[in-house]
């Protein structure tokens, strides 16, 4: 599943360059995460980088893109060819 980012975000910058995807880009009031990038770091670490920076614990799995791990390495896959 794509994760997203929830209000709990405090706006640090931290998840941004952890991205390999650049999937996350500022929002109206927090960052967010574009969910046709976004492939939990599937093809490029062994967990989502976002979630380990993040200092508030706002990058979260996105209850409404659950995707299997060959979606998001052909979605990885696809963002890097």
């Amino acid at each position: 599943m794509a994760l997203m980012i929830n209000d709990d975000c405090t706006n640090c910058d931290a998840c941004v360059e952890s991205c390999p995807n650049e999937a996350i880009s500022e929002g109206d009031t927090t960052y967010v995460i574009d969910p046709a990038k976004c492939t939990e770091c599937v093809g490029a670490e062994d967990e989502p980088q976002c979630a380990l920076v993040c200092p508030v614990d706002a990058c979260v799995p996105d209850p409404n893109r659950q995707e299997s791990k060959e979606v998001l390495q052909a979605r990885y896959e696809k963002l890097h060819a």
